[in-house]
């Protein structure tokens, strides 16, 4: 599909969403050649309205946006943009021009966070430290955080139960990462399931 420009006198909304979290970020419109320059090089670049010119997001702040995926909507005029923001979004130094950042898609900052202390091997980076273990101790530390959980459950500290389920989750999603594997893949096995 391609983006209709004439529609609405050559400029079509672009939404850009976190591609990690799924968080909206901002609207911007495009014009054909601003959706050339963001495909071609990667970056979000804008047609701005007000500037009367291109306009790539981050271009005075270092702000950029890194595009991973480009959608076309049903009538083909609007665009969505999955991207990596560099930082803060908004002109205003907040995280996104809707607002603060989401903790709902905090995991999936999480777990690219875990990837990339792993493919980076950052020394003294706990995460990369059990990844060299090997999989038998990211496993056993699975089970270990697993146990620990079941105990704080059949007690009445709240606080210890819920610090017990954050470890159990983030040494998963080491051992998920170690396997090959992401939060995704098995969010697609829950969604198949009938529950």
């Amino acid at each position: 599909m391609t983006i209709d420009f004439e529609k609405s006198n050559g400029l079509v909304p672009v939404i850009i969403q976190d591609s990690r979290t799924q968080q909206v970020l901002m609207l911007g419109y495009m014009n054909e050649e601003a959706l050339e320059k963001t495909e071609k090089e990667g970056i979000v670049t804008f047609f701005s309205r007000s500037k009367n010119r291109l306009w790539t997001k981050g271009e005075e702040s270092g702000n950029f946006l890194t595009v991973k995926k480009i959608s076309i909507d049903c009538d083909q005029d609007t665009i969505l943009i999955q991207a990596v923001p560099k930082n803060t979004v908004c002109h205003t130094g907040s995280f996104s021009c809707f607002g603060e950042k989401d903790t709902k898609g905090f995991l999936y900052e999480l777990e690219a966070k875990i990837a990339d202390r792993i493919d980076r091997k950052t020394e003294g980076s706990y995460t990369y430290s059990l990844y060299q273990r090997g999989i038998n101790k990211m496993a056993q530390k699975v089970g270990e955080e697993a146990v620990e959980l079941v105990i704080e459950a059949k007690d009445s500290n709240d606080d210890l139960f819920k610090n017990e389920a954050a470890d159990l989750l983030y040494h998963f999603l080491i051992l998920l990462k170690a396997k090959g594997f992401s939060m995704q893949d098995i969010e697609e096995i829950l969604c198949s399931r009938d529950q």
